[in-house]
């Protein structure tokens, strides 16, 4: 197939890139390699793919509608992935023009150009922190999520009511996957295996948000990268036992589908942090502090739909991932 991925640079989206070109799909990539982490990692990810002869890679904002448009009219791609935008529930607080630029108005450009290009799928990323304030858990697709509890989240949510708007109006098939706090190689800096990881060997002290009482769905990159593209292989159609009295979220009467992929295991924050210790063979200094503005104490993935439409279910543990991302980073950082 020839599939467009946006954010190629970044760590999903790259991954993703590698396997599609693995098994013999043509790239096209989108990603405008920003400065809101370090730019030599996101370079060194594109090494990775730049040089393939299946890959095609541009340097573009999403906010740019006429060069998104002539992308799109001049590769034709049969698949979308939508994985480009401005991350991070914190960074949200301090500068929130930058999600409504990246996630709403690139989204609606992307939405525009699989609209008046025939794309036939369109997969994107939502996030696990469109639950917001919900706390009947495991958290469900077929739950409303109308309450979140950053900015972040909202545009997040944003984007699955934009997706279904257009599914319904034009008849695209949209999934939209609630991804469950990935990690992995290759991973974000500003993710907090990443930040105790350099703090730790450092011999710094790690910020523990909630006194390490929380809970997170730890999803390991290989894990997710597999369910994208089991979701993007499978077309999403019209549920027609869809009813408007008794509406579920995850479904429609349009061709659209959410999806959670998450580890659907939760572990709680201080035993995460000790399994990096024994991979890291050095204790933590833990600066203990209460819960951040717009985070949640807890997320836990109900993935039942993904296993019975896709035949699929996260399951690395923590202790292999961990000690995956610990080999890669001191390879990376020679440390």
């Amino acid at each position: 197939m020839k599939v467009l991925i946006t954010g190629t640079a970044g760590f999903i989206g790259n991954k993703l890139a590698q396997r599609l070109l693995e098994r013999g799909d043509e790239i096209i990539g989108i990603d405008n390699v920003n400065d809101y982490y370090d730019v030599s990692l996101k370079e060194a990810r594109l090494d990775l793919i730049k040089d393939h002869k299946n890959f095609t890679e541009a340097r573009i904002d999403l906010e740019d509608k006429a060069s998104v448009q002539e992308l799109f009219k001049k590769h034709q791609p049969q698949r979308v992935v939508n994985l480009a935008a401005q991350a991070g529930v914190r960074y949200s607080l301090e500068n929130p023009y930058a999600y409504i630029d990246t996630n709403i108005m690139g989204f609606i450009n992307i939405l525009e150009a699989c609209r008046h290009n025939d794309v036939e799928h369109l997969v994107y990323a939502s996030s696990s922190s469109v639950y917001g304030a919900n706390t009947n858990m495991p958290f469900s697709v077929h739950n409303n999520v109308d309450h979140p509890v950053s900015l972040y989240a909202a545009t997040k949510k944003a984007n699955e009511l934009m997706a279904h708007t257009y599914s319904h109006l034009y008849r695209i098939p949209t999934t939209g996957l609630r991804f469950f706090t990935v990690y992995g190689p290759w991973g974000r800096p500003d993710m907090a295996l990443f930040l105790f990881t350099k703090n730790i060997l450092a011999d710094k002290p790690i910020d523990v948000f909630n006194y390490g009482n929380h809970r997170r769905d730890f999803t390991y990159i290989d894990d997710i990268v597999e369910g994208v593209i089991r979701t993007l292989d499978t077309i999403p159609v019209p549920n027609e036992k869809w009813s408007g009295d008794h509406p579920d979220p995850a479904t429609s009467l349009a061709p659209y589908k959410l999806y959670n992929i998450g580890n659907n295991n939760p572990v709680e924050l201080r035993d995460y942090i000790q399994v990096l210790e024994n991979c890291l063979g050095k204790k933590a200094q833990q600066n203990l502090l209460p819960l951040q503005l717009g985070d949640v104490p807890d997320t836990y993935a109900d993935v039942e739909a993904l296993v019975e439409d896709v035949d699929y279910k996260p399951a690395t543990s923590i202790e292999t991932g961990i000690a995956n991302f610990v080999s890669w980073y001191r390879e990376f950082y020679k440390c």
